[in-house]
């Protein structure tokens, strides 16, 4: 047997079986005293039973010091119950029990054999491979097709072999520019997709069942069918006690305490070659950061749903280098043209002797515009016509994405048998069982027809579900009054500053001390907004540590039945609060800072206080700093620590603290090893996907502020995937490989978000940039066509005698200042109706109303057009699944029909093949492209031998 995994081989684990086959006469002493089979020549690791032959499926743990004395004897019967029912089931156990009480658990190893398997696989309708031979079949079927083709290849449009041939050397490009990021195939082999039909004991002889049986099932399909019956296998002999069962409710009550899988093999250096070490060695590790990942054997070990979770980030990622590449650009092309821009040319040209109004009462003095001209230079580096068009970029770019993740998703769903996948009826939670224990009320369920407890609506469930938004509600306005704290402190701290002149004598006569002073005092603005942006992202991870305990917590009290009905509640309530926890201070900067504050003489005020203004330079800087601080800080820095450092710095001090020896850790055997490793949560994908959501978030409500977000994103998801992976390969227990065929209400989510995103950018775009003043003004009002005089024509006059008493500056030398400058469009002091709002402010507000109406819905339309457009599965693979399904019935067909003749299937097989030398295959390589590929014939030309399908 070859040693390739690939699914076409006869043991899709041949390798791990060869490696971990122990013999008979190497052995070590393992927990308990018990001899552990391992093979030391190889440095494999054992997965077998004390015979050496019975592959350990799954295992059951429990410490005794968890047995108090109350609950001791109930655990002990619970236990023996359960397991004598397993026993009855088929299934075969090996105890290792503790001998002393060094030892921390007992363990139960649970074998399924083979005819187990097979049962369950028939139960649970579980694809398996056919006989090759068979897969023959559908080349017979396309054997019709490709000569169709042929005897009309004359009528073809004669244009069409011109672009084929474009389109061949196109990807012929693409193909060269993507294989330095390709995994080696000597050492990664591709994992070839095999014809698969449901399984049934009936019609074994179509499968490709391989002479050692064991290996016909995968360790990942074998685990989830132990698992299965594990979840539905009762600990009670009380027939009242209809639910005292599965593995889940027993661990909750803590009469096991781990129930897992084992991995496969060791992973670090030096071990015997295995698909563990394979998937940490060119997948979890940092050297392949760059590499593809091989998705194939991320389903084959850990299933279909976290691979699912690692196709869509990685797909999200490649998707994420266009939108880098030009958001680079335009922060380039911002960068270019800022310097000469003529409203930062106008703004540090100290001739433009511009006397701006005092930015707080009392103390703040009267300034001069030249002053912030470093700001707003650095505004224009973001607040350009690049701006516009990378809003406008990045919505079709949300769509884009959506839409061909869909396609891909189909691809892997057609690749991973998922297309037919149904969810299984979930049984009720064990933790909700817990709390209805003592329940009164009873109703028969529908679908189950088990009498089961159950919660009053109105009486329970009405009052719970207030009382939790309620909550939810409180915690929202938590969020936002921090928001309002960190205002204060920008106020505060911005009158401070301010107050520190350049003109102001010093207390000595350092050049330093002066030069430092006035350096603060030109960027005060600057200063208090990243600072402020600092202490909101402090502020921010606290609330998220008190929102994720407080959510689950809430959810707990909704007492919802099944997992599914709790999950999304727990991911609706933590995504509202995330999303407030995070996006309410740049929603403020973005729409609400700097447009309610009033006028000179006559503030706006909030608690006896005036409310902060944009700096010179406009809001959209403010906007980008808090967004990058927030965004850069939460994604690079602070999820990269507490996924990556803290937890080997907490491994390091566990190391440190115990007094275990290498020998004694060497002696212990695999699923000791796996039983310390941290438990896989069954939110830790949720998580991941709530991290990247957001992501998604930052990245397209408020892209018109940070072309550089995608960039540092793309950063982030290439750390974040190794991080991941080498997480679950290294730190975890083997999660259960269970199906998912898509990424769930995540989807919906990503959804939502795409369309806010267009309304988001459209207001941001009309309120917060200087994008539409600059063209009224360029259109309407310039005399030569330029943005010369744009200064001037954006900024009001103030006569200082109107000031109010409580807001006139006091400092020595204010009252020289007769007329001071201010950011408005207002009437001047001596027109008719002073300080009230010019035509020119109507004219404006007229074109930013008309800009947000025509870009969210000529936006909408051509998104809908695209959505619309791009079909959710390819046509090519539409055929392919309506052609699986005739061959599956064609072949069941014709092989009952040679049995019903009293022929063998063999003599079927042999007859197929010799009719099916030509004809197309469908496949579909690892990057989710489809190919038909031609067997070589003298019908087929050589460019025909590969065909791309877009």
């Amino acid at each position: 047997m070859e040693k390739d995994i690939h699914l076409d081989e006869t043991a899709p684990n041949g390798v791990e079986d060869e490696v971990n086959k122990p013999t008979p006469d190497t052995t070590v002493k393992g927990s308990g005293g018990n001899a552990d089979v391992q093979d030391k020549s190889a440095k494999g690791r054992n997965m077998f039973f004390k015979d050496g032959k019975r592959r350990i499926d799954y295992v059951l743990a429990w410490e005794s010091k968890e047995d108090d004395l109350k609950h001791k004897d109930r655990n002990i019967k619970a236990r023996e119950i359960f397991e004598t029912h397993l026993k009855e089931e088929g299934l075969q156990l090996e105890e290792d029990l503790t001998v002393s009480k060094e030892e921390e658990a007992d363990f139960v190893k649970v074998h399924a054999p083979y005819e187990v398997l097979t049962r369950y696989a028939e139960i649970l309708k579980l694809k398996m491979p056919v006989k090759k031979s068979f897969k023959n079949m559908q080349s017979y079927q396309n054997l019709v097709l490709d000569k169709i083709q042929m005897k009309y290849s004359q009528l073809e449009n004669p244009m069409k072999s011109v672009s084929t041939k474009l389109w061949t050397k196109v990807t012929g490009i693409a193909n060269r520019i993507y294989t330095p990021f390709q995994l080696n195939e000597e050492l990664v082999p591709n994992v070839k997709r095999r014809f698969t039909l449901v399984y049934s004991r009936d019609k074994e002889y179509l499968f490709d069942i391989p002479e050692d049986k064991d290996t016909f099932f995968d360790n990942a399909t074998r685990s989830r069918i132990v698992n299965f019956i594990l979840r539905r296998k009762s600990f009670s002999t009380d027939k009242n006690d209809a639910y005292s069962f599965g593995i889940n409710k027993m661990i909750n009550d803590n009469i096991y305490t781990a129930a897992y899988s084992l991995h496969e093999g060791h992973w670090k250096p030096g071990s015997a070659p295995n698909e563990r070490k394979l998937l940490f060695d060119h997948w979890g590790n940092w050297r392949n950061m760059f590499k593809v990942q091989p998705l194939e054997h991320v389903r084959n070990y850990f299933g279909a749903k976290i691979g699912i979770y690692f196709t869509w980030l990685g797909f999200y990622t490649m998707m994420l280098i266009p939108a880098s590449i030009v958001g680079l650009v335009v922060f380039i092309y911002g960068i270019a043209v800022a310097p000469g821009s003529y409203p930062a040319k106008e703004i540090c040209d100290p001739k433009n002797n511009f006397t701006m109004c005092p930015l707080c009462d009392f103390q703040c003095p009267y300034w001069n515009l030249y002053e912030s001209c470093s700001n707003a230079i650095a505004s224009r580096m973001f607040d350009n016509g690049g701006t516009v068009f990378f809003a406008i970029f990045m919505s079709f770019w949300g769509t884009l994405f959506l839409e061909f993740w869909k396609r891909r998703q189909a691809t892997m769903q057609y690749k991973w048998d998922l297309l037919d996948y149904v969810r299984e009826e979930q049984p009720p939670r064990p933790e909700y069982l817990a709390r209805l224990e003592n329940c009164t009320h009873y109703r028969i369920h529908p679908i189950t027809g088990l009498k089961e407890p159950h919660l009053p609506f109105w009486t329970k469930r009405v009052p719970i579900f207030l009382m939790s938004y309620s909550i939810m509600f409180f915690l929202g306005f938590l969020a936002i009054a921090a928001v309002f704290g960190v205002i204060a402190y920008r106020v505060s701290v911005l009158a401070a500053l301010q107050v520190l002149t350049k003109d102001r004598p010093t207390s000595t006569n350092s050049t330093l001390v002066a030069t430092t002073t006035a350096t603060i005092y030109e960027n005060a603005s600057l200063v208090t907004t990243v600072t402020a942006a600092c202490i909101n992202l402090l502020i921010i991870i606290i609330l998220n540590m008190i929102y994720s305990r407080l959510a689950f917590w809430l959810t707990d009290l909704e007492c919802l039945r099944t997992q599914k009905e709790y999950d999304d509640s727990i991911t609706l309530k933590l995504f509202a609060l995330q999303f407030v926890n995070y996006y309410s201070s740049i929603i403020y900067i973005a729409f609400f800072k700097g447009r309610i504050i009033g006028r000179p003489g006559k503030y706006t005020t909030m608690f006896g206080a005036r409310q902060e203004e944009c700096a010179a330079g406009g809001c959209l800087i403010e906007l980008c700093i808090q967004l990058a601080i927030i965004m850069t800080g939460k994604q690079l820095f602070v999820n990269n620590f507490t996924e990556l450092v803290l937890p080997k710095l907490i491994k390091m001090i566990k190391r440190c603290l115990s007094k275990e020896t290498k020998a004694e850790k060497a002696s212990r055997a695999s699923y000791e090893k796996d039983y310390k490793l941290e438990a896989a949560q069954s939110t830790s994908l949720f998580y991941e996907y709530l991290e990247m959501v957001l992501q998604f978030g930052f990245l397209t409500i408020f892209v018109a502020a940070f072309p550089l977000g995608p960039l540092f994103s793309l950063i982030n998801n290439i750390i974040e995937i190794r991080m991941d992976s080498s997480k679950m390969i290294t730190h975890l227990r083997r999660p259960l490989a269970d199906r998912s065929p898509d990424i769930g209400i995540w989807y919906s989510v990503l959804y939502g978000i795409s369309r806010i995103a267009i309304i988001s950018n459209a207001f941001i775009i009309a309120l917060t940039s200087d994008y539409i003043p600059r063209m009224v003004y360029l259109n309407s009002y310039s005399k030569d066509d330029s943005l010369k005089g744009y200064l001037n024509h954006t900024m009001s006059y103030f006569n200082t005698s109107d000031f109010e008493v409580d807001h006139r500056p006091t400092y020595a030398g204010s009252e020289n200042i007769q007329i001071c400058r201010y950011r408005d469009f207002r009437n001047p002091p001596w027109s008719e109706n002073a300080y009230e709002f010019s035509q020119l402010f109507w004219h404006i507000l007229a074109a930013r109303f008309v800009f947000v109406v025509v870009f969210q819905n000529v936006i909408v339309l051509i998104t809908g057009l695209i959505a619309w457009l791009i079909p959710d599965v390819p046509a090519e693979l539409k055929v392919q699944i309506r052609r699986e399904a005739y061959i599956s019935n064609e072949i069941i067909i014709k092989t009952e029909l040679l049995r019903a003749q009293g022929k063998s299937p063999e003599e079927g097989e042999a007859a197929i093949e010799a009719i099916s030398e030509v004809g197309p295959q469908y496949l579909v390589d690892d990057t989710g492209s489809a190919k038909l590929m031609y067997r070589k014939s003298p019908g087929n030309s050589p460019e025909r031998e590969e065909e791309n399908i877009v």
